[in-house]
């Protein structure tokens, strides 16, 4: 029995489709990766069964963010880098919500590059996708921390003077990091599944997502689209398996445990290579949100007292002459 079936027969008459998941129709340019992180995200979204009025989409600024139009489900579209603290607020105080962050290179790694690296190490329940094109492509091509070395653009006009952030390297360096992982637009089954074990751990899932701009770095991810043996498929029985029709093509593959810190840093800094699936794992570190709710509770009626006390500072009492102020006020 495939895992649709037993959704439908678990639900008894409640599934979900796809289309129920649909939002607007997407404005990206034709041939946008983010057009096939949607359909991974539209496809999770039926797999799991997930509530649309519990599914919250988060984002920043960018190409990357304008996701949570495009999803049927609650959504927050924040500011420039902002869209880390947003969805920590969510999760803290709605723990029985699913938080997804959709966010760029520069909106991740630049203004909000300080949410991003506490982000990690708070190590809230959430799945944080950033969209990796290297470039600022919204605002028509400035260079990004990702854009390459040499990269000619709008604020780089004689070429980008620094290398590249390696994202992968900061999040694995960065204390309490519990999940991180590398996919590309470009080969649909490893993104998914790497998307699905990203939701299932418990803990702050950063998946760096390796996507095509088809206008303003067209050629960038051409090597390895057209060379197959330069991305290394990172495959382990709890991490992922390349389905038959993919395992044909990307036939460069290496065991890899994904507890192994080590050896996920020295995969993540080599320049030779591309390493595709999740470096890194590990399910026992604590949830900053757990942490925070021990000993403590959050009942709806304890949150109307914090509010009713909140509001009573700012109540205005009528002014009266003699007698009682309350006889005034009714008259």
């Amino acid at each position: 029995m495939d895992l649709i079936e037993q959704c439908r027969r678990a639900n008894a008459g409640h599934f979900h489709p796809v289309e129920d998941y649909q939002g607007r129709d997407p404005r990206w340019c034709a041939g946008c990766g983010d057009h096939t992180i949607l359909t991974a995200l539209l496809r999770l979204c039926r797999d799991e069964q997930l509530p649309p009025e519990k599914t919250v989409f988060v984002s920043g600024i960018g190409c990357s963010s304008r996701m949570p139009h495009y999803l049927k489900t609650y959504g927050f579209h924040g500011l420039h880098g902002r869209a880390l603290p947003v969805a920590e607020g969510i999760a803290i105080r709605r723990p029985d919500l699913h938080v997804i962050v959709s966010t760029g290179d520069g909106d991740c790694c630049s203004i909000g590059a300080g949410h991003w690296i506490h982000a990690i190490r708070y190590n809230m329940n959430m799945t944080v996708l950033m969209h990796d094109n290297c470039v600022y492509g919204l605002t028509k091509m400035q260079a990004s921390p990702t854009s390459p070395q040499g990269l000619k653009s709008n604020t780089s006009p004689r070429g980008a003077v620094l290398a590249p952030l390696n994202p992968l390297i900061t999040a694995l360096s960065v204390s309490n990091a519990s999940f991180v992982a590398q996919a590309p637009d470009w080969i649909p089954d490893v993104l998914y599944s790497i998307i699905s074990r990203g939701f299932h751990h418990k803990g702050f899932s950063f998946i760096r997502i390796l996507q095509r701009c088809p206008n303003f770095l067209p050629d960038l991810f051409d090597p390895l689209l057209q060379d197959p043996l330069k991305t290394l498929v990172l495959t382990h029985p709890d991490g992922i398996q390349l389905n038959e029709s993919s395992a044909r093509i990307y036939r460069n593959t290496f065991a890899h445990d994904p507890a192994d810190m080590n050896r996920a840093r020295e995969l993540a800094s080599d320049p030779d290579i591309t390493p595709v699936g999740i470096l890194y794992r590990n399910g026992n570190v604590p949830c900053y949100e757990d942490l925070r709710r021990l000993g403590q509770s959050f009942t709806p009626a304890m949150i109307r007292q914090a509010l009713d006390k909140e509001f009573d500072k700012f109540t205005v009492q009528p002014q009266c002459r003699g007698g009682d102020a309350s006889d005034d006020f009714h008259r």
